[in-house]
């Protein structure tokens, strides 16, 4: 028997960075790649490549500025990440549920 909720599971999720990156910014309007950094304890180079993958799937948004005369870039979860990463927590739960007997 095929079990569907596998199947539903998001692979652009299956990394633990790139989790703990749309987790970050779900609660979040917009956060700063040094906010991620630290809160994910996680290398530049790291972050980087993964923010690059979630960006190639328009799953986040990157607005990048000066602050005085320093840059500054920050991420926001846009429409489709934000449904896409729903519909990985609920493929989640219901994986859950059906195994829980």
């Amino acid at each position: 028997m095929k079990n569907i909720a596998i199947e539903d599971l998001n692979k652009a999720f299956e990394n633990r960075v790139r989790l703990g990156i749309m987790s970050v910014l779900m609660v979040s309007d917009w956060v700063t790649f040094n906010v991620l950094k630290e809160q994910l304890s996680i290398t530049d180079g790291n972050l980087a490549s993964h923010i690059a993958a979630l960006e190639k799937l328009e799953y986040i948004e990157v607005k990048k500025q000066f602050i005085g005369r320093k840059p500054n870039t920050a991420y926001s979860v846009t429409r489709v990440g934000r449904k896409a990463f729903n519909e990985h927590l609920d493929a989640l739960e219901k994986l859950l549920r059906q195994n829980k007997s």
